[in-house]
């Protein structure tokens, strides 16, 4: 296991994946771990839909004009959504469980890339988010946060350069 200061420096948006399968011990530590990721009040209004068909993940790669197309090449797509009637705070509970999978990806060799879908529109016009649930079978009540988009990276990208860092951003005490 890496230092969680060097895992965050090192993970990096991957958009181009070899198409090498992520076996199932890989997806099995992803899954146990994105299960560990925090809610409000223990509340855990989060759900997970698997996708590793290569045919579902082509659509999924369709739910928006722009931004999911990276998804084409992924071998490993898991939807987080929630529940809204378990928590009204189900936004940040989903955000954090991908970016644990992010993390979780990356400590596992694996490239990962965060598919915005909520407020989000399809081609069509259609809410992504309803065009993914006509694709899952996600019921009406359930909410999309983000399409996680995982598998082999073709090239590892540079780490984060720590000089970059917007350190103005960062107020002591007071704004």
């Amino acid at each position: 296991m890496t230092s969680f200061l060097s895992l965050a420096q090192s993970r990096r948006s991957t958009r181009k994946f070899t198409g090498e399968k992520v076996t199932a011990e890989q997806l099995e530590t992803l899954l146990q771990t994105v299960l560990m990721s925090p809610a409000s009040k223990s509340s855990n209004p989060w759900e997970f839909v698997v996708v590793q068909n290569t045919e579902t993940i082509q659509q999924l790669a369709d739910c928006k004009e722009h931004g999911s197309a990276l998804l084409k090449t992924a071998t490993l797509a898991i939807v987080v959504c929630a529940d809204p009637q378990k928590s009204d705070v189900w936004v940040e509970d989903c955000s954090i469980a991908s970016i644990y999978l992010q993390l979780a990806a990356e400590d596992l060799g694996l490239g990962s890339c965060w598919v915005q879908v909520r407020k989000r529109f399809h081609k069509s016009g259609i809410l992504a988010a309803d065009y993914i649930k006509q694709v899952l079978g996600i019921p009406e009540n359930i909410e999309i946060e983000s399409i996680i988009a995982i598998g082999n990276m073709v090239e590892r990208r540079k780490e984060f350069d720590v000089s970059r860092a917007l350190v103005e951003r960062i107020h002591r005490e007071k704004y």
